[in-house]
């Protein structure tokens, strides 16, 4: 494949960032001029990073690379510092990380890259708090997206949470502050849990994907949110793997089987080495 580490200014993250995208590369039969000239556009999977990361983890911790080759497919992964891919106005001169995926982002790969914009190309998915960015951008714009997976994370009912997670709901508060109040938060894109309540049976949401390891910390928040799944009638696939904990092995294992769910089982594609 080939590898791009592309650094630009962003209007909406406020300076400079950097992305990490991994593109078809020529055949080994194709003519360069054949190949480059020839116009085509190439599907895309839109990949995020979890706590602590950047747009390097999955091209070093997993085999994601070589899932592109096979596929014949573009994938870009942005740095969301740890954001949970919400907007924080109040850091720095502003990082609005939701925004910039949609108005920056997107028209940027579609624009200079060989990138389809075909809702039926665009894929999405997430490890932990990039789960939680792939629901918050596949709920919120589920017009831009095919299928989404969502791997260790799921939705959170926040009206539960100060007393099943007080840990984590105390975490939330650092999101909570850039919003008006709790209130407008709750109201917000990043109260994936509601918003999906609203939309289950609508029929626009993408194809989802969720899968944990069954040995990972957040394990019973993803029982919870499968109940919650199954009362609202919406209509994903649920995957739970024993053995794993919250790790590298699992979600090597999980995008395998995401693309797999994605339907990108292009065989013959790109070059095997």
């Amino acid at each position: 494949m080939a590898l791009m580490t592309l650094n630009f200014q962003s209007s909406c993250l406020s300076g400079n960032t950097e992305v990490t995208v991994i593109l078809p590369d020529k055949p080994w039969k194709a003519g360069p001029a054949e190949f480059y000239g020839s116009g085509k556009k190439y599907k895309v999977l839109w990949l995020l990073h979890g706590t602590f990361g950047d747009h390097t983890d999955w091209l070093r911790k997993s085999n994601i690379e070589l899932y592109a080759c096979e596929k014949d497919l573009i994938v870009v992964c942005p740095n969301g510092m740890n954001t949970n891919y919400g907007n924080w106005p109040s850091y720095g001169l502003g990082y609005n990380m939701y925004d910039f995926l949609f108005d920056e982002l997107m028209p940027l790969v579609y624009g200079w890259l060989p990138a389809s914009d075909k809702r039926e190309d665009n894929f999405i998915a997430g490890l932990s708090m990039g789960g939680r960015g792939t629901c918050v951008y596949a709920f919120n714009h589920p017009e831009k997206f095919a299928a989404a997976a969502v791997l260790s994370a799921s939705p959170r009912n926040f009206a539960d949470m100060p007393e099943k997670e007080p840990g984590m709901w105390e975490r939330m508060q650092k999101s909570v502050v850039n919003y008006k109040d709790l209130d407008d938060f709750l109201a917000g894109p990043e109260n994936t849990w509601d918003i999906l309540r609203e939309k289950a049976k609508t029929g626009e949401l993408p194809r989802l994907y969720f899968a944990c390891g069954e040995d990972d910390m957040l394990y019973p928040a993803f029982q919870d949110f499968r109940k919650f799944a199954e009362t609202i009638g919406l209509d994903a696939a649920f995957e739970t793997t024993p053995g794993y904990k919250h790790e590298w092995r699992f979600w090597d294992l999980a995008i395998q089987k995401a693309l797999s769910f994605f339907g990108l089982d292009t065989d013959g594609a790109g070059n095997p080495f």
